[in-house]
């Protein structure tokens, strides 16, 4: 087993159990990063099981974590995720259609946040997108996550400056 998810009590004790970093290797010897999708469970998440029952496919290195609102994620858990190996982490949530009132506009300010952190931290800006997917998104869901296929593949794993 590469790595497990390891979900307690809370969301503040999200945290990753991992066997070294996280990529799959081809056998030409090219790697590939993973892509983590927090897919919402009211709308982003069906929208992902809607896909699959129509029988479209994406990339194998798609992860997808079904959450109540993404905006229970410490900032901290995307600088986390992207130390451990994660190439790319996609927030699939329902947009201004959220059923808990605020979430949304208060995930984005979060997210404003974990931007200025990772500048910090010199990571691609790139590799951590917002976007509202709907129960029947297919085409939608099929481009963020190809999109994010192609951009992590050229542009690599995370690479973090050691500090001086």
């Amino acid at each position: 087993m590469i790595g497990a998810i390891s979900l307690g009590r809370s969301f503040q004790s999200i945290r990753f159990k991992l066997d070294g970093r996280i990529m799959t290797t081809h056998a030409d010897g090219s790697t590939e990063g993973k892509i983590l999708i927090l897919a919402t469970e009211s709308c982003a998440y069906p929208g992902a099981n809607s896909v699959g029952q129509a029988h479209s496919s994406y990339p194998a290195n798609v992860y997808i974590l079904r959450v109540r609102a993404p905006v229970l994620f410490p900032e901290q858990f995307y600088l986390d995720c992207f130390k451990k190996g994660i190439a790319g982490i996609i927030i699939m949530s329902c947009g201004e259609e959220c059923p808990y009132e605020g979430a949304y506009h208060a995930l984005a300010k979060r997210l404003d946040h974990v931007y200025g952190m990772m500048k910090e931290q010199k990571l691609d800006l790139r590799r951590l997108r917002l976007t509202a997917i709907c129960t029947v998104c297919n085409r939608a869901f099929l481009k963020e996550v190809n999109d994010m296929n192609r951009l992590i593949q050229e542009i690599g794993l995370p690479n973090f400056e050691k500090a001086a």
